[in-house]
């Protein structure tokens, strides 16, 4: 299954990075988004099956966004995935804290450890 996936970064040259790594591997990037606001549309108009958040977003929370696309039920097709460029050690405890699927170092992201947690998560 290729995985529709949007990518929430306030770093234009990662999310232009990844976007190429992602869709190079096999996935569909339907979308990039640099705040929680353009997260929320791409979300509602996108309707991706993942949806990649990077923990800090800016002046933002991405641990926050994560809540709510949860919370307000608009993961209902989408599955969060937790990003930073911190290890997964030193973020183990919001990691544990938040309703993500999963996390994902962005020195280790890629097509298959997408699959792992999303298909993971349908078992």
């Amino acid at each position: 299954m290729r995985h529709r996936v949007l990518i929430v970064d306030d770093s234009q040259a990662y999310l232009e990075a990844a976007c190429v790594l992602l869709e190079r591997e096999g996935l569909v990037v339907a979308g990039v988004a640099s705040s929680s606001q353009d997260a929320f549309r791409c979300v509602e108009t996108l309707r991706p099956d993942v949806v990649l958040v990077d923990i800090s977003l800016g002046e933002e929370s991405g641990l926050e966004l994560a809540q709510r696309l949860v919370e307000d039920g608009r993961s209902d097709r989408a599955g969060v995935i937790l990003i930073s460029t911190r290890s997964e050690e030193d973020v183990a405890d919001a990691i544990v804290a938040s309703p993500a699927a999963g996390f994902i170092s962005k020195a280790e992201l890629s097509a298959a450890a997408i699959h792992r947690i999303v298909d993971g998560r349908l078992r």
